[in-house]
């Protein structure tokens, strides 16, 4: 998926809801960011000590900055970080989920439903990969996020730690995201690679051979579709009729840039919306309404539209009655 205009470049079951093991923490680490200070200090309660699955082995009275825990999830997975993240964000894990829930309502992420903050398997646990997808690209967004997840190694205190993200070291431009297992989930991966502007955000689910499909989706998607510029501001997009004006017409021009990514093959066109004409007058630079732009009869994005040039009112002369006509405009 292309991140900054949504497009899928390619899916196949992208919306059916599967177990999504650690790559819940995605949603974690960006409703900590959004609402926690990173340099805030956490004193590790009992409750986040000793929990299943991977872990960074936290201590009962420790103290870890939010930054430092970021780490420990998501380089490293810890299912101790993610319950004392949520702790300390949340009061308790039941109100940090539904943080969580409320965010992926807000997001639109109809196929996803949190149960806990780092994955463990549950029933009504469960997400879909067009919703990873969506969450990964609004996530990495956040400097903050973005920036945890692009580390490859870390130091916090006695622990070393190293990001499970092979392909941070294997794809030119990777800069995130997340990995995950369970037994019953299968592996999962989310993945990000940014280069020339551009930001491609792959997710699969239950994939046995993630690292090398991941890589041959991303090097194909970046091959075959390049980012092109369809509309420059100032560009001039048609023209309206203007009526009672000194002039018949006006110039309708792009008030700002639109780009997309796509082949070489592929070519958009631009509607104009709005109506057949206006009534003068008509002020340069003044709203003009919208252009949608449609690739394969379908909109894919709309740009405002402004006025070239003023078009002043003309002001019809009075008309003389017919009585003052016929007495030679005297009384």
């Amino acid at each position: 998926m292309d991140a900054e205009t949504g497009r899928v470049i390619y899916e196949k079951d992208a919306y059916s809801r599967s177990l999504i093991a650690s790559t819940t923490k995605i949603m974690t680490a960006l409703v900590v960011c959004e609402q926690c200070n990173v340099l805030d200090r956490v004193r590790i309660p009992k409750k986040a000590v000793g929990i299943e699955g991977s872990s960074i082995y936290l201590k009962e009275g420790e103290i870890l900055t939010v930054q430092e825990l970021l780490y420990g999830m998501m380089l490293h997975s810890g299912n101790d970080a993610a319950v004392a993240l949520a702790i300390y964000c949340g009061g308790t894990v039941e109100g940090f989920v539904q943080l969580m829930n409320d965010k992926a309502y807000r997001l639109g992420l109809t196929g996803t439903h949190f149960e806990n903050p780092n994955g463990l398997d549950s029933p009504n646990h469960y997400s879909t990969a067009r919703d990873l997808a969506v969450l990964t690209a609004v996530a990495m967004q956040n400097p903050i996020f973005a920036q945890t997840v692009s580390t490859k190694s870390v130091r916090i205190g006695e622990r070393s730690l190293q990001n499970h993200n092979k392909l941070l070291w294997r794809i030119d431009g990777a800069d995130g995201v997340k990995t995950g297992y369970t037994r019953a989930a299968g592996r999962i991966l989310v993945s990000s690679v940014r280069r020339d502007g551009r930001r491609l955000i792959c997710v699969t689910i239950n994939d046995g051979n993630d690292w090398a499909d991941h890589q041959l989706l991303l090097e194909d998607a970046f091959r075959r579709y390049e980012n092109r510029v369809i509309v420059r501001a100032g560009d001039i997009l048609g023209q309206r009729s203007v009526l009672s004006g000194d002039a018949d017409t006006v110039q309708l021009v792009a008030a700002e840039d639109f780009s997309f990514a796509l082949t070489a093959q592929e070519q958009p066109r631009i509607l104009l919306s709005g109506s057949e004409f206006d009534y003068a007058p008509v002020v340069r630079g003044a709203d003009a309404g919208y252009a949608y732009i449609l690739l394969d009869e379908k909109p894919i994005g709309k740009i405002r539209l402004i006025y070239g040039e003023t078009v002043e009112q003309i002001r019809q002369q009075e008309k003389i009655p017919f009585w003052k006509r016929l007495l030679g405009g005297a009384l």
